[in-house]
């Protein structure tokens, strides 16, 4: 009796403008063969990972390499209600360009996590709008203001789930592959240089230190404890968390730790029983 083949998932994870790198794991996993078929993100997981859903990755690739600094603060829709942005510019470009269709006709089964941010609750997004659900899991608390959905209102999925392994098992997935882009963030102040251990950080050098502690720390007490069956993990620490116009160091980082764990997804894809 022939073996069946494992049904792959993959899980793409927060980070902010670092998510770009999730564009170069899937370019480099998918030229090697391995095809994830479901797909689960939190924040801008959730939005390379709606596009790459509906097989339009190379054109994301175009987008995200013609941002430049200029073009980025251009979506800056600054407001003061419930955050400093409204992001109706950012995502009146991209429902345009990518996220025009319902998640239940992408051409492959995706979805996404966001925090109810009345009661805490995880999320999980698996039908109706595509915009609607990128935009609900990207909303970071401070930066994008709250998505209201009925009467829930949605923030970032990263706050309960950056990586959603356990998302990609529950849409049936036999083998999944994590993309975890909070590795190399915490101390990244300090390791600048010994002369700045006694220097105290500037406001957005605390908030930016304090974020990326809560994202590891997150991040490693759920992959504990729902582990995934591979993890890719993009160097990414010297890109800020807002520097969107670096897109293409950030995808190159994303194809260099996708070539390095091939090997070993190989094998175990092999072994998988």
């Amino acid at each position: 009796m022939a073996q069946r083949k494992p049904r792959i998932g993959i899980a793409l994870g927060a980070g902010s403008s670092r998510g770009w790198a999730h564009i170069g794991v899937l370019q480099t996993l998918v030229a090697a063969g391995i095809v994830p078929e479901v797909v689960a993100g939190t924040s801008i997981g959730a939005l390379v990972g709606a596009v790459y859903a509906d097989d339009d990755l190379a054109g994301l690739d175009r987008w995200v390499r013609a941002l430049t600094l200029r073009k980025v603060w251009g979506y800056f829709d600054l407001t003061l209600s419930g955050g400093l942005l409204k992001g109706d510019r950012l995502f009146g470009d991209l429902r345009g360009e990518f996220l025009s269709k319902r998640i239940e006709d992408l051409r492959r089964p995706f979805s996404a996590v966001a925090t109810d941010l009345v009661n805490g609750r995880e999320i999980w997004l698996r039908e109706g709008s595509v915009a609607d659900a990128v935009r609900a899991s990207i909303a970071m608390p401070g930066l994008f203001t709250p998505f209201a959905r009925g009467n829930q209102l949605l923030v970032d999925g990263a706050l309960v789930n950056p990586v959603p392994v356990s998302f990609a098992r529950a849409m049936e997935a036999d083998f999944v592959i994590a993309v975890d882009l909070s590795s190399s963030l915490v101390g990244r102040f300090v390791q600048e240089g010994e002369g700045r251990r006694n220097k105290i950080p500037n406001m957005a050098e605390v908030i930016t230190g304090s974020l990326n502690i809560m994202s590891v720390r997150i991040t490693r007490s759920r992959m504990a404890g729902e582990p995934a069956d591979a993890v890719i993990q993009p160097r990414l620490g010297e890109i800020g968390l807002l520097e969107y116009h670096r897109g293409a160091e950030a995808i190159a980082e994303g194809c260099a730790a996708a070539e390095l764990a091939i090997p070993q997804i190989r094998r175990l894809l092999q072994d998988w029983t």
